[in-house]
């Protein structure tokens, strides 16, 4: 676990104002709220099933199954066509198994179909606190920007995740000019931008993604100014509590440097 146990207690009572119950909510319901539609995006939802599907995201992103509860009789065949949906297509995606999930051992059944298994953990902490607690690095800008600095952002993604930047834009730019969506870039002093960032606000949670740096700026604390700039513009509009879904290898460690504390972990399957 990445929590030490007073602040594992402070989780087991609720965090910002949110109960245990609206917390685990924030962290495994409100991000299925988060999308911002294009064409062709298909939304496949059913009580116990939630699964986005994007043609245009072939190199993953946006195509994901984020609820699955399945009777144990009706899973492998479920399993299966879902597969085969994405591959028949050509689309990589991701299939996050969260504690809800069934049947207990459906991780197992989609590793045996040749997905990639990367723990994850789910991460929650205050907001108010941050400023306080979260030194800003010497040396580094943030930018929070609008919809005419998406260019520039999803050029820096692009590079960071190596994939085509063609699809990104338009999402990026419809989403930049939607209510809830904020994105920020990172550099230091005056050189290239070389990180980047974005946040989605719902009512009582700011959901944190997408944060990447490249390999020639890290060490320099921009992932660490993303992260604090994403805490203090939450707290500013009076959203308590910001959550994310970190890997347990990369990111959960540097989340919790930061204050995040571990809610839940889950299996997150790739393909």
């Amino acid at each position: 676990m990445m929590t030490d146990l007073p602040q594992r207690l402070a989780v087991d009572r609720g965090l910002g104002g949110l109960s245990p119950a609206e917390l685990r909510a924030e962290l495994f319901e409100r991000p299925r709220d988060g999308r911002v539609a294009i064409p062709g995006m298909e939304v496949i939802e059913r009580p116990g099933w939630w699964q986005l599907v994007t043609p245009s995201f072939r190199e993953g992103g946006l195509n994901e199954v984020a609820l699955s509860i399945l009777a144990d009789d009706e899973a492998d065949a479920v399993i299966d066509r879902t597969i085969a949906g994405y591959r028949d297509r050509g689309i990589r995606f991701r299939w996050s198994v969260f504690p809800s999930a069934r049947p207990l051992d459906l991780a197992t059944r989609l590793e045996a179909r040749g997905l990639r298994r990367e723990e994850t953990a789910a991460v929650a902490r205050e907001t108010a606190t941050a400023a306080a607690e979260i030194a800003a690095p010497v040396g580094v800008e943030v930018r929070a920007i609008d919809a005419a600095g998406v260019d520039e952002f999803v050029a820096v993604m692009a590079q960071g995740w190596g994939v085509d930047p063609g699809p990104l834009l338009d999402y990026h730019r419809r989403a930049a000019a939607s209510d809830g969506h904020r994105f920020y870039l990172a550099r230091v002093g005056d050189g290239p931008w070389a990180g980047v960032a974005g946040a989605v606000h719902f009512e009582r949670s700011v959901f944190m993604l997408g944060g990447v740096v490249l390999p020639e700026a890290r060490g320099a604390g921009l992932y660490r100014a993303l992260v604090r700039a994403r805490l203090l513009d939450a707290a500013a509009r009076g959203i308590t509590v910001a959550t994310s879904h970190a890997i347990v290898g990369t990111s959960a460690p540097i989340l919790a440097r930061l204050g995040f504390v571990e809610v839940a972990r889950f299996a997150m399957l790739m393909d």
